[in-house]
């Protein structure tokens, strides 16, 4: 309440200022009152009935509003300006030209709205001014004037006739008179001066509408050192000269000459020289529909400016809620998003993420804002290399990560069959509260997950609690046409046993079982470290399974149950995923070696 109360105090000190101080002073200070029409202002400054603002100058363009206007009229009719309640609800004995502003009112001068309000803060226009300037004139003879844009069946023909009959107004050289224009303060002070003082044998038109108040364009010069001139042709005048690449509003078009503007130069220019400015584009899209309307705004609603066919690339520059600005080859217009995706970026190699949550980021570093996340066995395509970080994608997100995240992904068509040990009325080995063939059907139902989005299909062995044969289990690979095999196991022995080992079966070391030996390799390599356990090393060894197949084979042993710091890990979900990672990233790296 008190910072309105300052507000207010302050807007009345200025308001003081401006109407009642020495009129010497505001006379001879004003320093930007136009020379065309210095007698009429300076006449009403003379007068009292206008002043200049408290930085001593006059504004001659700033619009006239409501209350301005009651004011300067009640002035030149020595109205009554006692402070008093008005018949306006929004006009209270508080405002500084209620007094103007019911004087005004009860002579009939001024009106409020429908809704009984008086609205002080709205400017008048130049229609609404001659109704003024009528009504406390007392003007009534009329005459056969008439302005191209003032019809006869408008409200305000007849005040404007009024007006113009007692040659207070001619309006503007073109033969209009602007009606809904706003009226500025030299126009006001031209009129009023006119009014009061009754010298009208050597009228001249209003002062001419700012030229650059309407903008109709904007546009971007050609060429360096472009001449602007006067008149729309090369016989008038250079008045300045614009250079390449200068932004430029167009406010008039004259043939092919344009009326522009641009850093305090005006003036004529051609319109050979002048060029759209291009939009900023904010993104790159590709149509995926053919014969997409394409809108003059934002809707359905909107008329049809062209079309584009599917496989079109576009660029965006405005997102208004479901709808995008966009243009292509000279066709610029609206369509609705649900028609665009994005350019496919050339895909320049195939990766498998092998790291869990592994961020992406905005930029090649981890300075850089992180705008997703991708999982261990994610697949992703990569578009750029930067130093050692890469541009990917996959699933909607695109950011850059660091390349020792990422491993090949696999070419040829592979299958592995993965073999959870035991199951059915064969519980494994069974100590700390825990089951070997629940433990490893756990991790191998999520190797099988890893492995979803890396190319390589995956054969269970067995997905639930049942029992397949050893021979049964190599059958399931062959007739699958698995082209390795991975059983997964879990230890025990002596309860001082612990850590990770990988067996192989190799009675020479044939191609198959020199394979078997880099399968068991790669697997215990990630193994060991993802689940932080001893490396036991990989092994030969006759088991059936590995042996009694023609495929490249490895039985893997994921810690003993029988050691209580190695069982307290089987027991989480987090490091049967963290095996379960290693086992998939490890057939990766094997088949990858593969190729």
């Amino acid at each position: 309440m008190l910072r309105k109360v300052y507000s207010l105090l302050f807007a009345l000190i200025v308001m003081t200022f401006v109407t009642i101080q020495s009129t010497d002073k505001v006379y001879a200070a004003l320093t930007d009152i136009p020379d065309k029409y210095a007698s009429e202002i300076n006449y009403l400054i003379e007068n009292e009935i206008i002043f200049g603002y408290p930085d001593d100058t006059f504004k001659p363009k700033n619009a006239v509003t409501r209350q301005e206007a009651a004011t300067m009229i009640g002035r030149s009719l020595d109205l009554e300006n006692n402070r008093q309640n008005t018949k306006f609800p929004d006009v209270t004995e508080e405002h500084y030209a209620s007094g103007y502003i019911a004087s005004a009112a009860e002579k009939g001068i001024i009106s409020g709205y429908a809704d009984g309000t008086f609205h002080p803060n709205e400017k008048v226009t130049r229609a609404q001014m001659a109704t003024l300037i009528a009504r406390a004139f007392d003007l009534e003879e009329t005459s056969g004037h008439s302005f191209s844009d003032v019809a006869k069946s408008a409200w305000y023909y007849t005040p404007i006739n009024k007006v113009a009959t007692a040659k207070i107004t001619v309006g503007y050289p073109d033969g209009t008179f602007n009606p809904g224009k706003d009226i500025s303060r030299e126009e006001f002070s031209v009129l009023m001066a006119r009014a009061m003082d009754g010298n009208v044998d050597s009228v001249s038109q209003e002062p001419e509408p700012d030229r650059t108040e309407t903008v109709i364009g904007e546009k971007m010069v050609t060429t360096d050192g472009l001449n602007v001139r006067k008149g729309p042709g090369t016989s008038y005048d250079v008045v300045g000269k614009f250079s390449d690449g200068e932004e430029v509003k167009v406010h008039e078009e004259d043939g092919s000459w344009r009326y522009v503007s641009g850093n305090g130069v005006e003036g004529y220019v051609h319109s050979a020289y002048l060029k759209d400015i291009p939009k900023p584009v904010i993104a790159e899209k590709i149509v995926t529909i053919d014969g997409l309307n394409v809108r003059q705004g934002p809707g359905t609603s909107y008329g049809i400016v062209g079309k584009f066919s599917d496989g079109d690339e576009v660029d965006v520059h405005e997102v208004e809620g479901d709808w995008r600005l966009v243009s292509r080859n000279g066709v610029e217009g609206y369509v609705h998003s649900a028609y665009l995706d994005n350019i496919p970026k050339p895909v320049i190699a195939k990766k498998i993420v092998t790291a869990d949550s592994l961020n992406v980021r905005k930029g090649p570093g981890t300075s850089y804002d992180i705008v997703g996340k991708f999982t261990t066995g994610e697949s992703v395509d990569v578009h750029k290399k930067e130093g050692s970080w890469r541009l990917v994608s996959s699933g909607g997100v695109e950011g850059y990560v660091h390349e020792a995240y990422l491993t090949d992904k696999p070419s040829v068509n592979r299958t592995v069959a993965i073999d959870p040990g035991h199951g059915g009325s064969d519980p494994g080995a069974v100590a700390n509260g825990l089951l070997e063939k629940e433990v490893v059907l756990d991790v191998s139902l999520k190797v099988r997950e890893y492995l979803r989005d890396t190319g390589i299909n995956v054969v269970m062995t067995r997905s639930s609690d049942w029992y397949p044969t050893l021979d049964g289990r190599v059958n399931i690979a062959n007739r699958n046409n698995a082209d390795s095999f991975v059983s997964v196991h879990s230890n025990a022995f002596l309860s001082s046993a612990n850590g990770v080992e990988t067996f192989y079966y190799a009675a020479g070391m044939t191609d198959r079982e020199y394979k078997s030996y880099k399968l068991a390799g790669y697997i215990n390599e990630r193994l060991h470290r993802s689940m932080d356990m001893t490396d036991r090393g990989i092994k030969n060894a006759g088991y059936r399974v590995i042996k009694a197949t023609n495929l490249p084979a490895v039985l893997t042993e994921i810690g003993f149950l029988t050691n209580d710091e190695d069982a307290a890990k089987l027991k989480t979900q987090k490091y049967r995923h963290e095996a379960a990672k290693a086992i998939a990233m490890g057939i990766v790296d094997y088949y990858n070696w593969r190729e």
